[in-house]
């Protein structure tokens, strides 16, 4: 996972990810979409594919790199815990506004 982690504390890499979340792309492709060079754009893809992020497949004289989604899944399970710590911090927070809002409609009608 922490393979993972690093690849994808790289903006750069992130909007590869995202491009290739939609479709597969060769090298000039994903180097045609952001202001990286092809040379760049080769040593960012090696990352994701050595963490596991992305497959590359050979067609002819081209390389199609694609998203390998499986790769995020134990980051997800990791980060599963804090998303029950931010819902149980939302669910609370929405019920002090609800109280807020009622006591201020009390202080009113009462006014």
């Amino acid at each position: 996972m922490d393979a993972v982690l690093q690849a994808l504390g790289d903006g750069s890499r992130r909007a590869m990810l995202e491009m290739l979340r939609d479709h597969p792309a060769t090298v000039t492709e994903l180097a045609d979409a952001l202001p990286i060079a092809r040379p760049g754009v080769s040593r960012h893809l090696r990352v994701l594919r050595e963490a596991g992020l992305v497959t590359v497949e050979q067609d002819a004289q081209r390389r199609i790199y694609s998203l390998r989604p499986e790769a995020l899944v134990e980051v997800d399970e990791w980060l599963e815990s804090y998303r029950d710590l931010w819902q149980h911090r939302l669910d609370a927070l929405h019920t002090e506004v609800a109280r807020g809002k009622r006591a201020r409609r009390d202080t009113k009608d009462r006014s």
